[in-house]
């Protein structure tokens, strides 16, 4: 090869990798433009356009974890958490290491008002970052969150959680703040978002409607009860009247009842319930109250009694519970205690077992008890009452229960299904079943 051959074939070669080189550079510098914009657009506000040119950027590169995690950001930010939830879901599948990403998921969750997810996805992050600060405060937050979400086995109701009222006091003083400013505060450049979850009103009232039937496999007839209430929140708690009706025994009654759910301190709050009736179907009255204590690790500890006047005889129980959160979960053990004669005493337990899924009033359960419970038996000519005698009788039960809210609508759905297993009270030693239905529905506003 002569050296005018040599000379071309080399300017040759020069060629090629400048052309190469300037492709991947040109390339690297479109992108990286590409994606400064979708920052800046993202942090002023405008979010789809934000989401129009990530979306295109993982259209190209779908592995590409920064443009993912800033395209679920903004859909957090923007309120759009279930579109957040299933792109962070992804990133974290992906890389399991950064503490970020935990971190602006579990947020995210927070935002939702998904307290029991966000404290699930925080203790799993815990396992890979150990100790990390911000996923410890984050995760303390949920558990506030969850101490808020008050819901047992009587049916309570959401209160407004300090998540929230954190993030109203927090919007109100960053008001008129810079980017920066927020971000040194601890809240990512997220201040959009906190101030769209601190804006919406809570729901203040909620009217229910219950119906609920059980039949039994021999001796009885099937019993039909029936619900409505009405809950709003008042400055210390939320108060729920209610009008309940029976059919038993072909004995139509209706009992007036309320609730009442008292916050007394920041982690201590009450129940307390009253009933009457001129129906011998029901009590002639009733009396109940529990006060509850949230300890630290999700624990909660409730103690409190029950007064039932009928029209023979008083029944007086002592009652106790233990609650423990853990993820997603809840579990509660609660006991029932009454003084027999002769100085004994009736011991019934129940335990309840939740999976909450998106928030706490989405969720599946399961309770099961045991143990001796009063039933009165009862003899009636037409509508007249001729006698009633108090038994304390030996129970099994079981109950399943499903709530959801639709995606589109806050109102609330509940459906539950038992059977029990209990002695007649007229023949003891021997057992029925019962089986029992029932649907609720609630609508907040």
């Amino acid at each position: 090869m002569n050296r005018s051959t040599k000379l071309t074939f080399l300017l040759f070669c020069l060629c090629c990798l400048a052309s190469t080189w300037a492709q991947y550079a040109d390339v690297s510098f479109e992108d990286g433009e590409l994606f400064k914009e979708a920052y800046d657009l993202a942090y002023e506000g405008k979010h789809k356009s934000a989401n129009k040119l990530l979306s295109q950027k993982l259209t190209k590169e779908r592995e590409n974890l920064e443009a993912r995690f800033l395209l679920a950001r903004t859909y957090s930010w923007s309120g759009e958490f279930e579109k957040a939830r299933q792109e962070f879901n992804v990133i974290i599948s992906k890389e399991k290491n950064k503490s970020d990403y935990w971190a602006a998921a579990v947020k995210n969750e927070l935002y939702a008002k998904s307290y029991s997810v966000a404290l699930g996805l925080a203790n799993k992050a815990l396992i890979y970052i150990v100790d990390d600060k911000e996923l410890l405060r984050l995760k303390k937050l949920a558990l506030e969150g969850i101490a808020n979400i008050q819901y047992s086995t009587q049916g309570w109701h959401n209160t407004d959680s300090e998540v929230s009222k954190k993030n109203e006091r927090k919007a109100k003083r960053k008001k008129g703040k810079s980017k920066e400013t927020a971000e040194l505060e601890g809240t990512d450049g997220q201040k959009d978002a906190q101030d769209k979850v601190a804006e919406k009103e809570p729901e203040k009232h909620r009217v229910g409607i219950r119906n609920a039937f059980t039949v039994f496999n021999e001796r009885f007839d099937p019993i039909v009860f029936s619900s409505l209430s009405y809950g709003y929140k008042t400055k210390i708690g939320r108060l729920i009247p209610k009008i309940n009706y029976n059919n038993r025994n072909g004995v139509h009654g209706l009992q007036y009842d309320i609730d009442f759910y008292p916050k007394i301190f920041k982690k201590v709050y009450a129940y307390l319930n009253y009933g009457y009736s001129n129906s011998p179907i029901f009590p002639k009255q009733k009396f109940g109250g529990d006060m509850y204590w949230n300890l630290p690790k999700g624990i909660e500890l409730s103690g409190g009694g029950r007064y039932i006047k009928t029209a023979s005889r008083n029944v007086t129980a002592i009652t106790n519970s233990l609650g423990y959160y853990k993820g997603n979960y809840y579990f509660s053990l609660r006991s029932f205690v009454s003084p027999r004669d002769n100085n004994l005493w009736n011991v019934s337990g129940n335990l309840l077992v939740r999976k909450y899924l998106r928030d706490g009033e989405n969720f599946v359960g399961v309770s099961g008890g045991v143990g001796f419970t009063p039933e009165l038996q009862q003899v009636f000519s037409g509508q007249t009452l001729l006698a009633e005698t108090l038994f304390f009788v030996g129970s099994q039960r079981l109950n399943f229960e499903y709530q959801f809210t639709p995606k589109k609508s806050p109102n609330i759905y509940r459906a539950n299904i038992g059977v029990r297993r209990q002695e007649i009270a007229s023949n003891l030693g021997n057992y029925f079943w019962a089986f029992s239905a029932g649907l609720t529905y609630q609508v907040k506003f």
